[in-house]
This record gives structure tokens, C-alpha cells and sequence, in this order.
């Protein structure tokens, strides 16, 4: 599990906001871990975060920014209509401008502008559009929350070598977050979704880093960047989910490199770091259920101590009846295809078919 450690550089920073939100004149819907500036500007910084609006006429253009601690490309997805246009790319340097064209008759179009990296690889400032925008409001029947916790594998990393081959280019330029198995399921089930992920991390150590210092989803989760940089704003945990799904553990199972000295898996600080997040978690998110997965790319021996670990963390709160009852999902084993050992958009489409219900009907229950 491949990460890049790469800073952000984002010094004008005004309001920070997180989970679904709307401008006051009504034009403009945020959903995930975004920050919204002044002028409706917005930067999408999370996997899949989005900003979207309503327009007439046949065309428009909405202007985008690649902005990092140093000068790349980033990727987008545009969804015209509930229908995906394809992932585009935003090339570094100055703002770049992205025409959009209606094939419908409809009156009302809605264009949703996704980010298709997560939230280390840099961040896509929007900057606005030149559409005719008309007021967008919620829907009348308000859709249940789920947010995904996880790291490379619920970013949709690596799953999508249309823009550049799995052995060319950087990390990132494979990367779709629109077509990993969480937003994939979400849109199935018809509920809002939130992904709090990152590659190579895990719950007590990543994929090549351990000890204090590691950025591990304990010590970032409650940064709205998901970083360890305190000057960056804090997530305020406006979006409150009905299910909280956490899929941490194949990074700490990992080897790493191969080549930096690596400790062998500990059992135990897996349990007590995974006991002490859930603790967090309960404190922010009171009333959401928790499910608990495996990984389809732990297999063997690991696979059977993983999941042996999961259910001593589930007993850790049978006898806790402030919240609902933890749950374990399991994946079936995967050999994966796509760029760097991890799924490609089929397998991740495979995932979703296989958790969706487990969720939808747990989501339905009274």
C-alpha cells in the first residue's frame, strides 16, 4: 500500500466545513471533507468530496485548480445528470477550464464535480462556473448517511488506468474515488456517503511507517485534512452517520517495502489502538453503527489473526449498551488487478455487490 507523504500548501483557508452543506443563496451543495471559501469557491480535499449545482441553457464551464505544496497534476470526475462524463485531468498550474455540454431536454440540469484523488494527493480548488445557476434544494424524502473509514483501498486507489497505464506515471494518476466500492454501493442503495481514507495507513502502524511519529487514522481522522498538521482546520462531524464502516488493518498486516526494518504484527496494539479509535469515534458519533471489516487482500494465516482480532474488539463493547451493537463484515478473498496490487474499478464494483445489501438492510431495520 503505496503512499506519498505531499503537504499542503493552502494558506487562504477561510471556513471549514464537512459533510453536506449549501450555500446560502442556494446554488451550491458541498458534500465531503471540503473547505468552502469565500465566493463559493471550495476546496475538494477528501476521496470523492464534491460540489454540485443546478443550471439551464446547453452547456457550461466550471473552472478548477490543481494547488499543492508543489506543482501536479490532479484528477476530477464529472457527473452530468446522475450520469458519469468520464475522469478528467487538472493539469498543474493556473486554472483550467472544463466545458460541459447537455445531450438531454431536460429544463434543469445538475452537474456534479467529484474529486477523484484522496486527500494526500493534493487538493482541487473550485473556482466557479460560468453556468446560468438556478436554485438547488434538498430532496423532500432526506437520505440516511454512511461514511467510510479506510485507507488505500476504500480511496479507489490504483483502480483506474484509463488516463495513464498502471506502469506509467505517478501514484495518483491511477486513482478514481467515483468507482470505489463505497460511493459505488451509496449510489446503489441510495444513500449519502463520506470517505475518510488514505493510502498505506492503518490503525497502530502504515504500510512503511511505524512508531509515534507515524501518521496513523487515530492521529489524523480529526483533522479535517486528514494530516497530522495542526495549522490545518479541524473536522467538525457535522455529517453524522447512520453507519460508520471501518476497513483498517491491511497496511498494518502489511510487509511494507520489504527492505525497512518492520516489527512483526502485534496482535495487541492492533486491539488496543482499534479499541481507543472506536472510542473517538463514539465520542463524535454517538448514535451511529459501527461495522467492522476485514480485507480482501489479507488472506491465509493473517486472514484467520485478523479476523480473531476483530471479534476481541467487538467483545470489548458487547456489555456497552449506550450504542448499538458492533458488527463484522467479511469480504471474500480477492486477487487484485489493477495498478500496484490493488482492485481494479470490476473488483471494487464486486465489493459493493457484496456489502450493499449487508448495509442496506441494516440501514432499513427498525
Amino acid at each position: 500500500m503505496f503512499i506519498k507523504k505531499i503537504p499542503l500548501l493552502i494558506l487562504f483557508l477561510l471556513i471549514s466545513v464537512v459533510s453536506i452543506s449549501q450555500d446560502k443563496a442556494g446554488t451550491f451543495v458541498y458534500e465531503g471533507r471540503v473547505d468552502v471559501l469565500q465566493d463559493n469557491k471550495v476546496v475538494l480535499i477528501g476521496t470523492a468530496s464534491s460540489v454540485s449545482f443546478n443550471f439551464t441553457g446547453n452547456e457550461c464551464a466550471v473552472s478548477l485548480q490543481s494547488i499543492d505544496s508543489w506543482e501536479h497534476q490532479n484528477y476530477i470526475v464529472l457527473e452530468l445528470d446522475g450520469k458519469y462524463l468520464g475522469k478528467y485531468t487538472v493539469q498543474k498550474g493556473a486554472p483550467q477550464s472544463f466545458p460541459v455540454k447537455v445531450t438531454s431536454n431536460k429544463k434543469v440540469h445538475n452537474l456534479k464535480v467529484y474529486k477523484a484523488t484522496e486527500a494526500t494527493m493534493g487538493n482541487v480548488l473550485f473556482l466557479g462556473t460560468t453556468a446560468k445557476l438556478t436554485t438547488i434544494t434538498a430532496k423532500k424524502k432526506k437520505k440516511k448517511k454512511i461514511e467510510f473509514i479506510g485507507d488505500s483501498i476504500t480511496c479507489g486507489a490504483a483502480n483506474d488506468p484509463s488516463t495513464i497505464p498502471c506502469d506509467e506515471g505517478e501514484y495518483f494518476d491511477h486513482h478514481n474515488g467515483y468507482f470505489a466500492y463505497g460511493p459505488i454501493l451509496s449510489r446503489t442503495i441510495d444513500v449519502n456517503y463520506l470517505l475518510s481514507s488514505v493510502s498505506g495507513i492503518g490503525i497502530y502502524r502504515n504500510w512503511n511507517e511505524e512508531g509515534s511519529d507515524a501518521p496513523i487514522m487515530p492521529a489524523v481522522y480529526e483533522n479535517l485534512y486528514l494530516t497530522k498538521d495542526t495549522s490545518k482546520p479541524k473536522y467538525d462531524f457535522a455529517f453524522q452517520p447512520e453507519i460508520i464502516s471501518i476497513a483498517l488493518g491491511t497496511n498494518d498486516f502489511s510487509n511494507g517495502d520489504g527492505t525497512k526494518e518492520r516489527l512483526p504484527f502485534s496482535p495487541e496494539k492492533y486491539v488496543s489502538n482499534y479499541i481507543s479509535f472506536i472510542k473517538m469515534l463514539y465520542k463524535h458519533n454517538p448514535k451511529a453503527q459501527l461495522v467492522l471489516t476485514n480485507s480482501p487482500m489479507v488472506n491465509g494465516e493473517k486472514a484467520l489473526i485478523f479476523e480473531n482480532c476483530l471479534k476481541k474488539i467487538k467483545a470489548e463493547f458487547d456489555a456497552d449498551k449506550s450504542h448499538k451493537p458492533i458488527l463484522i463484515f467479511k469480504f471474500k478473498p480477492m486477487a487484485p488487478s489493477g495498478c500496484s496490487g490493488h482492485p481494479n474499478i470490476e473488483e471494487h464494483k464486486i465489493m459493493a455487490a457484496e456489502y450493499g445489501p449487508f448495509l442496506k438492510k441494516l440501514l432499513n431495520e427498525k
